[in-house]
């Protein structure tokens, strides 16, 4: 299928392994040029250059960290002085601590805030005005299954994702008119390095061991296994494309049906 992304600007955040290194490889594939970024400055490197190297497009790798504002703006300013201003934004930040309620202080609410949602605001304030200008973007939020049937164990993840979903959703409808879409992917449970801590942390206070803490989840989704990052990057990089211009406001799971909801 032909995206009609070729030559597209594509902001992919915290992509040098995981989710957005697989969105940022779909992307790739599909033509765009991309700006990738991370903490990390040696696997995002090493990234950018196999993203070159496999796709043969231009990308700009910007090691920040996108908890702050200083590193959102040093990866906004590299995108502009690389290619202009992005116009495709794939937001995407690590999760926050598992545990009960009791197990974070105030403190930790305020990191998850700055993490999962004050990052997400700031990419998104920074790309929009030069997409309503033009009359074309495409915004997809990395979220989680958790903001239709919440997790037991992740209440910080469940809270602020919610927040993004809310915003996302509101905004959509604020610049539909602009050509521009707004949406949400929702991973499921996903083989990534975010998972493996999942698993061990239920593991220990289980006392059990990860594989069978995997096997919990397996359990309970109807296709009976883990979803790959690639299958979750379909999604995305179909949302970012030409055919997509008519879905806004969505939040789709990619989870194997493990959503027991009707929508």
């Amino acid at each position: 299928m032909n995206l009609g992304i070729e030559n597209r600007i594509a902001l992919v955040a915290a992509s040098s392994r995981g989710l957005g290194r697989a969105v940022a490889e779909e992307l790739a594939a599909a033509g765009a040029r991309l700006v990738i970024c991370a903490r990390g400055e040696g696997a995002l490197h090493q990234a950018a250059a196999e993203l070159r190297a496999d796709h043969g497009v231009e990308v700009e790798a910007v090691a920040a960290d996108l908890s702050s504002r200083d590193g959102v703006a040093r990866v906004l300013q590299a995108a502009r002085d690389r290619f202009g201003q992005p116009e495709i934004l794939f937001t995407n930040t690590g999760g926050p601590p598992s545990g009960p309620f009791e197990a974070h202080h105030l403190s930790a609410w305020q990191e998850a805030v700055r993490q999962n949602l004050e990052s997400v605001l700031l990419l998104i304030q920074g790309v929009l005005p030069a997409m309503r200008a033009t009359g074309w973007g495409r915004i997809v939020n990395c979220t989680s299954v958790a903001v239709k049937q919440p997790v037991d164990g992740l209440i910080l993840s469940n809270s602020i994702r919610a927040a993004v979903t809310g915003m996302a959703r509101t905004l959509a409808n604020e610049v539909a008119a602009d050509g521009v879409t707004v949406n949400n992917v929702l991973p499921g449970f996903t083989r990534t390095e975010r998972l493996d801590d999942l698993a061990r942390a239920n593991a220990e206070r289980a006392g059990t061991s990860e594989a069978e803490a995997r096997k919990v989840w397996e359990s309970q989704i109807p296709m009976g296994r883990l979803g790959e990052p690639a299958e979750f990057a379909a999604m995305v990089a179909f949302l970012c494309s030409e055919r997509a211009a008519y879905i806004t406001g969505t939040s789709i799971p990619v989870d194997g049906g493990w959503v027991k909801g009707l929508l």
